[in-house]
């Protein structure tokens, strides 16, 4: 068992967050069951539907890990109960390993921003996820890869739309939702240049497509996204019903029994 402060996590849930072993869409990273891949394949694509038929701004997103079981656990333990260890460690180094995954497509120099939080939600929160997060992993790879110059800048976008509501909308919602929820406040921090945008989680895609809008219009010359986990649509609705049902609901413990669904 790891002791994270106030939340212990047992070694095998750890182990058991796994990186994403499915077909993947080559652009946004959702799966593609079986039938979608062959369809794809006869097309020549690699990427779903979505993307060949609306492309998202940005030109990659990648994730560790599926938005399931342990993993969900342990976002939730950062995010609803502040362990902030958890984003030094565990998470930290998951979302490292997705980032690994654009060198040799991104550039050699990259301005990482955190996907900005609502002033309001991040004052009762008292952080932003997505920045502990983007610290800890720019740290790490300042290490394992000195020649990659990453710099995190948490102040070139704002989020100027409070969207709290978003896990209840469906993709079109989200999408009209966002829509005008950022602005950047800093365009010649990434005029010119290439933006790593950081977030906890990709679900649909709305937030990142609307934030890699703004930050090409304000002068990024491509956008790369990176998350710790990435929702799948199997899972989805699963996963929207359990956050309704505990989302003010802080952790305690996971654990790879039924206390853990409890818990969460």
């Amino acid at each position: 068992m790891v002791s994270l402060g106030r939340v212990c996590v047992c070694e095998e849930c750890i182990a058991r967050v796994s990186p994403q072993e499915d077909t993947l869409c080559t652009r946004c990273g959702e799966a593609l069951g079986m039938e979608s891949a062959r369809f794809a394949a006869s097309l020549g694509a690699t990427e779903c539907t979505m993307c060949r038929l609306a492309p998202p701004a940005f030109s990659r997103a990648v994730a560790f890990a599926n938005y399931d079981h342990e993993m969900r656990g342990m976002l939730h333990a950062l995010k609803f109960d502040g362990v902030h260890r958890m984003a030094e460690s565990v998470l930290g180094e998951r979302l490292t390993a997705a980032v690994i995954k654009l060198r040799g497509e991104a550039a050699s120099e990259l301005v990482v921003v955190p996907v900005p939080l609502f002033a309001a939600r991040e004052q009762e929160r008292g952080f932003n996820q997505a920045k502990v997060l983007a610290e800890s992993a720019v740290e790490r790879l300042r290490r394992s890869a000195p020649e990659w110059k990453l710099t995190v800048n948490a102040n070139v976008m704002q989020r100027v739309k409070d969207t709290r509501a978003l896990y209840r909308l469906n993709p079109s919602q989200r999408r009209a939702n966002l829509r005008g929820a950022f602005r950047v406040v800093d365009a010649a921090a990434v005029r010119g240049r290439e933006v790593l945008l950081i977030d906890d989680i990709m679900t649909t895609g709305a937030t990142a497509r609307e934030c890699s809008r703004v930050l090409l219009r304000a002068g990024a010359a491509k956008v790369w996204v990176a998350t710790a986990a990435k929702a799948q649509p199997e899972s989805l609705q699963s996963v929207v019903q359990q956050q309704v049902a505990t989302w003010d609901v802080p952790a305690r413990l996971i654990a790879p029994d039924g206390s853990r669904q409890r818990s969460f």
